[in-house]
């Protein structure tokens, strides 16, 4: 964090920006007051770098309308029912919100909205006291009613009001507090903690939507891993994402395995540094983040204790796949990051028979082919899951990984491998064979890609010609 002498400075220097200082002279001369409050004021102070510019006023949002209508490039009324406007100020995007004294029934997360008619009104509203502080315009006033600022020195996350209050308000803000925990790097205080406890199952009135984008924002933080132990030690995660906290299997004293939960958490540690070393400032990736969380999760359910100590999770691949379309179903996420998550946990283990025994060409064709788009996850996911702390283990997986992409990438060379197809296309098919399209086309395409993922790459002549007698063998019966 900053010094506070370095945050005052940079909140000076935001607040003589354009954009700001136009709205703080546009707003006093109407006579109505203005604040930016929240995330840019936490900002400022965190040193990150201010990317909302969120303002408070006591003007309803008709009359911000008309104070910013003629300074704005364009509006949006993007929540008027609950006091919001949006606009465009010398080309930055702000949102300026009435105060608010918001009254909840418990029953939903959607308060009856009733403005105030005070910014001390408004901050108590907000989620934790670090976001609950204003800066007043064009005065430049610190408002921190609730001791922000003494909780960003301390880096702790606590609510304004009670937290069993306003986490029973809105259980939406539970999760955020797991968000903050992995973005700012803070630690809850033992009230918050307890309340997430005593609310977690309210967090069940919370749409599947909204629960699915926090913890979409939490796997995409640098280090969502303090995120992802609050929500599963306050049972939060037992509400919405079960198989997580079910990963805690038990380790009796005669059978011993890899701590399951652990070991995720440290493959989504070292996905996520992957991620990076690969693709230096790309935006994060959520499917790869996924999949690495969610990649043992058929475990709990395929674990068999066998004779002399040993623990087998036969098909736990197959298994966590159908489960995490279940759950990431029930999640509302999109069809195409489904499939990609299910995918690669089907898939993970793939890689380790390459370590016992070098794989032919072909194998090596249907890895790629298998994996399709995937194929880069799949390197990266299957690189992460290697956490056994044997050095000579490890060191013997990644160079046999390392030889596995050397062959890949040579056979993509050779052969354009990423876009494998037979050496016939289904016309060829139809007219070599005179037949019609039908299943009897769809069996020799299949014929013919397996023949070109065994051999590579045969010349239209001789593809013909084993076209024919496979045809001809197929007829007799033979």
């Amino acid at each position: 964090m900053h010094s506070v002498a370095q945050a005052v400075e940079r909140l000076d220097a935001l607040a003589a920006t354009e954009p700001v200082a136009l709205l703080a002279r546009t707003f006093a001369d109407a006579g109505y007051e203005l604040a930016l409050v929240g995330g840019p004021v936490r900002d400022a102070f965190l040193g990150r770098p201010v990317t909302d510019l969120d303002f408070t006023t006591d003007a309803r949002p008709d009359d911000v309308l008309r104070i910013v209508e003629p300074i704005a490039d364009a509006t949006w009324d993007v929540g008027r029912a609950f006091g919001t406007i949006a606009a465009r100020v010398h080309g930055e995007q702000v949102e300026i919100t009435t105060y608010r004294s918001d009254v909840y029934d418990g029953a939903t997360r959607k308060p009856e909205v009733a403005f105030g008619e005070t910014i001390q009104d408004d901050l108590l509203r907000r989620d934790f006291t670090v976001n609950a502080m204003a800066l007043r315009l064009p005065q430049r006033e610190l408002v921190d009613v609730h001791g922000g600022v003494e909780d960003l020195l301390a880096a702790r996350l606590r609510t304004p009001q009670a937290a069993v209050v306003s986490f029973r308000d809105d259980p939406l803000r539970m999760m955020r507090a797991a968000r903050f925990t992995a973005q700012l790097g803070f630690t809850v205080t033992d009230d918050v903690r307890d309340a997430m406890t005593e609310l977690a199952d309210s967090i069940e009135i919370v749409s599947a939507e909204r629960v699915r984008d926090e913890l979409v924002k939490l796997l995409d933080t640098a280090d969502p891993v303090p995120g992802l132990r609050l929500l599963v030690d306050t049972g939060l995660a037992e509400r919405f994402l079960p198989e997580l906290p079910a990963m805690r299997l038990e380790i009796d004293e005669h059978h011993h395995h890899k701590d399951v939960y652990e070991h995720s958490l440290t493959v989504v540690t070292q996905a996520i540094g992957y991620e990076a070393e690969r693709h230096p400032g790309d935006a994060p990736d959520t499917i790869l983040r996924l999949a690495a969380l969610l990649h043992d999760i058929g475990k709990p359910a395929t674990r068999k204790l066998e004779p002399g100590g040993a623990v087998s999770f036969h098909h736990h691949d197959l298994v966590g796949a159908k489960l995490a379309k279940k759950r990431l179903r029930a999640l509302r996420f999109d069809n195409d990051t489904i499939a990609a998550v299910a995918q690669l946990i089907e898939l993970h283990l793939r890689f380790f028979g390459y370590t016992e025994g070098a794989w032919t060409d072909s194998a090596v064709r249907r890895y790629v082919r298998d994996a399709g788009p995937q194929l880069e996850r799949l390197h990266e996911l299957t690189r992460s899951d290697v956490t056994t702390r044997n050095r000579r283990k490890a060191d013997r997986l990644a160079f046999a990984y390392d030889d596995l992409e050397h062959r890949i990438t040579e056979l993509a060379e050779q052969e354009e491998l990423d876009s494998i197809r037979p050496d016939l296309t289904g016309d060829d098919i139809m007219r070599i064979l005179d037949i019609p399209p039908g299943r009897a086309v769809g069996e020799a395409y299949r014929y013919l890609l397996e023949v070109r993922m065994d051999e590579g790459p045969l010349d239209p002549e001789n593809a013909e010609e084993r076209l024919r007698t496979w045809w001809a063998a197929r007829d007799t019966g033979a």
